[in-house]
C-alpha cells in the first residue's frame, strides 16, 4: 500500500504543477480584436489566442457570402434562384444544406411566420412607400402565388441534393438567418483552433463563450426601441449576461439576436406601417412587439426565432415559446395605453440586469 502511495504522489505532483501552469498561460494570453465588413454590416471579434486569426476567419465567412448571399452571383442561393437547383457537394453547398433545413423548420414550427420566399412582398412594400403608393390587394394576391415555404422541396438522390420549387418564379432569401449563421460558423472555427474565451457580433447578431476581458459573463446590450432613423440612438434597456447555464435553464445557451421594427417603419395618411411583412397575409404586422431579443444555442435559430417572433405578435409568442423551453425571449413591446412593456421567459431573470 505504501509502495502504491509513493508512487501517486509525484504523479499527482505533476497533475497539479501542469494544471497551475496551463492557467497561467490562458491567464496571461492576450486578446485579440477584430473587425470588419461583410454581408452589408460590420462584424466585431474580441477573443482570446495568441494568433490574430482575422484573415482565417474572414476566409469562412466568404464561404457563407459564396453560400447565402444575394447579391453574390455565383453564390449557391443565386443559382438556385436562377433555376439551377442543384446543390454542389461543396463547404458552400452544405452551408446552404445547413440553413435551408433549419429555415424550414422553424417555417413549420412557427405555421408559416418565418418564410425564406418573402422577399417579393417585402420589396412590393418598401417600393410602394418610397414611390408614394402602397401595394394593391390585388397586387399582393398575385405575390402569394408563389410566396410560401412550402413551395419548396430538397430532394437527395445519393450524395446528390437539389431544391425544386413548386412555382418557378418563387425566390429564396435568407437574409433573415444568414447573419446569425455566419456569426455560428466564425464561433465554430474559433472552437476548432481550441479558442474558449470569446465573443463574435455580426450587425448585432452574438455568439460568446467563456470569459470576457476581466474574467466575467459577456455583457450584451440591448436598445430600447427608440423611434429613430439613423440608428445613432443606443440608449439600453437591459443588460443580458452570457453564456446561461443553470437550473432554471435547459440547454446552455451562448447566442443571441434582436429583431425590432422601431427603426425601420414607414408613415401613410397618418397610418404607421411596420417594415416587418407577415408572409401569412402578405401585409405588414399590426401588433404591438417593439423589439423581439431570443437567446439560443445557435446564433442562427436565434435569428431565425427572432424575425418569427415580430411577425407573430406577443400572444402567439409566448405559444411557441412554451413548447420551445430550450430558448428564451425578451420582448419589448407598447401596452393598451401606449407605455413600454417588458415581457421575459422566466429563466433569464437571473442573467438579465433592466436599465
Amino acid at each position: 500500500m505504501n509502495k502504491k502511495l509513493f508512487w501517486q504522489i509525484p504523479l499527482l505532483l505533476f497533475l497539479i504543477i501542469g494544471t497551475i501552469y496551463i492557467a497561467r498561460q490562458e491567464r496571461n494570453m492576450p486578446f485579440q480584436h477584430n473587425e470588419g465588413r461583410i454581408f452589408g454590416t460590420i462584424y466585431h471579434l474580441t477573443y482570446q489566442c495568441d494568433k490574430d486569426l482575422q484573415k482565417e476567419i474572414e476566409a469562412e465567412l466568404m464561404k457563407v457570402d459564396y453560400s447565402l448571399s444575394m447579391f453574390n452571383d455565383s453564390s449557391v442561393i443565386s443559382q438556385i434562384n436562377k433555376g439551377n437547383g442543384m446543390i454542389a457537394n461543396t463547404p458552400e453547398g452544405k452551408m446552404f444544406t445547413d440553413v435551408f433545413q433549419l429555415a424550414l423548420e422553424v417555417s413549420r414550427e412557427t405555421n408559416g411566420a418565418f418564410d425564406i420566399t418573402v422577399a417579393p412582398l417585402v420589396n412590393a412594400w418598401g417600393f410602394g412607400f418610397k414611390q408614394g403608393e402602397m401595394p394593391t390587394p390585388e397586387q399582393i394576391d398575385s405575390l402569394r402565388q408563389f410566396v410560401g415555404f412550402e413551395k419548396l422541396h430538397m430532394k437527395t438522390q445519393g450524395k446528390q441534393r437539389s431544391i425544386d420549387k413548386d412555382d418557378p418564379r418563387t425566390m429564396l432569401d435568407c437574409s433573415a438567418i444568414a447573419k446569425g449563421y455566419g456569426t455560428d460558423v466564425v464561433a465554430n472555427y474559433l472552437r476548432s483552433r481550441d479558442v474558449k474565451n470569446f465573443m463574435v457580433e455580426i450587425g448585432g447578431e452574438v455568439v460568446v463563450d467563456g470569459k470576457n476581458e476581466q474574467g466575467d459573463l459577456w455583457r450584451i446590450g440591448v436598445n430600447k426601441p427608440t423611434e429613430d432613423p439613423t440608428s445613432t440612438n443606443n440608449d439600453l434597456q437591459a443588460v443580458i449576461n452570457l453564456p446561461m447555464a443553470g437550473n432554471n435553464v435547459k440547454t446552455k445557451l451562448k447566442a443571441l439576436a434582436t429583431s425590432g421594427n422601431y427603426r425601420n417603419f414607414y408613415y401613410k395618411d397618418g397610418k404607421r406601417y411596420a417594415h416587418t411583412i407577415d408572409p401569412r397575409t402578405g401585409f405588414p404586422v399590426q401588433h404591438n412587439i417593439l423589439s423581439a431579443t431570443v437567446i439560443a444555442p445557435s446564433c442562427a435559430i436565434a435569428d431565425a426565432y427572432a424575425t418569427s417572433f415580430m411577425v407573430m405578435g406577443l400572444e402567439e409568442t409566448k405559444k411557441i415559446l412554451a413548447h420551445h423551453p430550450e430558448i428564451m425571449a425578451y420582448l419589448i413591446y407598447t401596452d393598451a395605453q401606449g407605455n413600454y412593456a417588458i415581457w421575459q421567459s422566466d429563466g433569464l431573470k437571473d442573467f438579465i440586469k433592466s436599465n
